[in-house]
């Protein structure tokens, strides 16, 4: 206890050179975890040179994603008990091997003009896996050290501006490749290689836990006064990503002691009047986890809308830059591949900044973040769960009837668009709708499960976008391969020049008919999302009016 003491108050200010040398690691190493969104601006040219079929693309894109939810408890876990050292150089490896090697087979090509092996392919496939390993391991040792190394008066905006730097990355990386790298994929790929794996290798000598400043003189309950005092009451989480969960928002006038956090020797001597507060919201939010919880209809039913507007999303994120050249190549006389990628930069990038806008939009206002080490009071902007939730005193689950709703419209415009000069109010649209749908569903979670096992609950759940991803993503790969030109018939194939080579090479030359089937099938989907919300949402609200009524009955019996 001592020296727990002593080291707090031997710990640099809050403005200290380590603390702020740690925030900007932190921002840098999350700046280079996530590449995963901007598979879309390399892959139909990864996919021309190496012969491969639209469908099989997709599933070089869907392993990405696959690695980012699937080894997300493992390196929250690591970094939990073993601090960042070891996810950074995890993301290292993972980074460099997974875009040198999709560098090395797209330089080397196919050479006889057919379609690489079964065994190559698979290799493409594990190279994309390990740059999602990579992207969780990443954000895993940044938003962990950042949380830990800063008070909680400062740890919400820090970890936020963390968060944001992952959410942008797309954006950054893809204005890199349309400013530097127009039309060269060989050298965008290498740059993606150098630029993750260097940013986890800085992040190995800058990115270190640092002790929290002393804590101002102030009120303690009882003798716990080595922990910081936070607001506790009504219970939201924010997970922008599987590594990240948050929990607690203010009630005002209420005080309670750092959740989880104990006295040496594992007893508590908070006094009962502080405790009943900091309980007494979590009392009466339900328990449900492990068998139960699949017994459960509104587990399903929030799965369900989780598969079906997650793949959406996940289909759209994989294929927004074939969709682009396909438009593009339905308007161009000539095929011209620095200007085409220009427009693959700008889909994507548009993306990525909708999906950051869609988080913080549809995110809660007053958070906890916690892991099994950190549990703190965070505090981000959530307009439309609050205004939900504050102003028209409605079960949250309604912000999935607008997540929806925003869903259909994407769909609804891309599938009306036949200009790729338009094509950015569609995607747009959709990212704020994708963004919006990882911001506001776990609150809903913790209100209908409860909060004593959200990560293995929220772990389930997220489970739901590799199944909806999967069926969608291939789906729309397929439906693309049957309106693409085979090998040999020249009638559509497009003249490309590039510098002084000419060469031919298969491309969809109808526009929006090359793909609009497939958005039509979303469509459909996403309609059948929004039912399912309005039903999640009138189930809710059923819920919540008999829990007032039941408390109301049980105050009369104690008059």
């Amino acid at each position: 206890m001592a020296s727990q003491i002593d080291a707090r108050h031997n710990a640099p200010g809050l403005f200290g050179a380590r603390r702020i040398i740690t925030l900007l690691g932190s921002i840098l190493v999350a700046l280079g975890s996530g590449t995963n969104y901007i598979f879309s601006a390399y892959a139909p040219q990864l996919g021309a040179r190496l012969h491969i079929t639209h469908t099989q693309l997709n599933v070089v894109g869907l392993a990405g994603n696959a690695g980012v939810y699937a080894s997300g408890p493992i390196w929250g876990r690591i970094v939990d008990s073993k601090g960042p050292r070891i996810p950074l150089i995890g993301a290292f490896m993972c980074f460099l091997v997974g875009y040198t090697g999709m560098k090395s087979m797209y330089d080397a090509g196919t050479g006889s003009g057919t379609s690489i092996s079964a065994a190559h392919f698979a290799l493409l496939v594990v190279c994309g896996l390990l740059t999602g390993f990579g992207a969780n391991a990443g954000l895993a040792a940044a938003v962990n050290t950042t949380a830990k190394s800063f008070p909680e008066s400062a740890r919400a905006t820090t970890t936020a501006l963390v968060v944001s730097g992952f959410g942008l990355s797309a954006f950054f990386f893809s204005t890199m490749a349309h400013v530097f790298f127009p039309g060269d994929t060989s050298a965008f790929l290498l740059l993606l290689a150098l630029a993750t794996s260097m940013s986890a290798v800085v992040g190995l000598f800058i990115v270190r836990p640092v002790p929290p400043p002393p804590i101002p003189p102030g009120p303690r309950d009882g003798e716990n006064g080595d922990y910081e005092q936070i607001p506790s009451g009504e219970v939201v989480p924010f997970i922008a990503d599987p590594n990240i969960d948050a929990v607690g928002v203010a009630e005002e006038g209420s005080r309670a002691p750092l959740l989880g956090a104990r006295p040496e020797g594992g007893s508590s001597s908070t006094p009962r009047l502080g405790r009943s507060r900091s309980c007494s919201r979590s009392d009466t939010l339900p328990d449900i986890h492990g068998k139960m919880l699949w017994r459960t209809v509104d587990f399903y039913l929030v799965s369900f809308i989780m598969a079906l507007l997650s793949g959406t999303g996940i289909m759209y994120i994989n294929n927004v830059g074939s969709i682009s050249l396909a438009l593009f190549a339905k308007s161009a006389l000539n095929y011209d591949e620095v200007e085409a990628s220009k427009w693959q930069a700008a889909q994507v990038s548009t993306l990525s900044i909708g999906n950051f806008i869609g988080r913080i939009l549809s995110g809660n206002r007053h958070l906890i973040f916690h892991s099994s080490s950190v549990r703190e009071l965070m505090h981000l902007p959530g307009l439309i769960t609050d205004f939900i939730r504050n102003h028209l005193h409605l079960p949250r689950a309604y912000s999935l009837c607008i997540v929806s709703s925003l869903f259909i419209m994407s769909q609804a415009l891309a599938i009306g668009i036949s200009s790729v000069s338009t094509l950015w109010i569609a995607t747009a649209t959709l990212g704020v709708a994708y963004g919006g749908l990882f911001g506001a569903l776990p609150a809903i979670i913790i209100d209908w499960f409860g909060l004593a096992h959200l990560s293995e609950n929220w772990g389930y759940v997220t489970l739901a976008p590799l199944v909806g991803g999967n069926i969608f993503s291939i789906m729309f790969g397929r439906n693309l391969d049957a309106h693409t030109p085979r090998e040999g018939n020249t009638t559509h194939n497009v003249t490309r020049v590039i510098g002084e080579a000419i060469s031919s090479e298969r491309q969809c030359m109808a526009g929006r008919e090359c793909y609009v089937s497939s958005l039509r099938v979303t469509l459909v989907a996403c309609m059948v999302a929004l039912g399912l919300s309005t039903w999640a949402a009138a189930r809710d609200e059923r819920r919540q009016r008999a829990a007032k009524k039941g408390r109301a009955n049980e105050r009369d019996r104690h008059i």
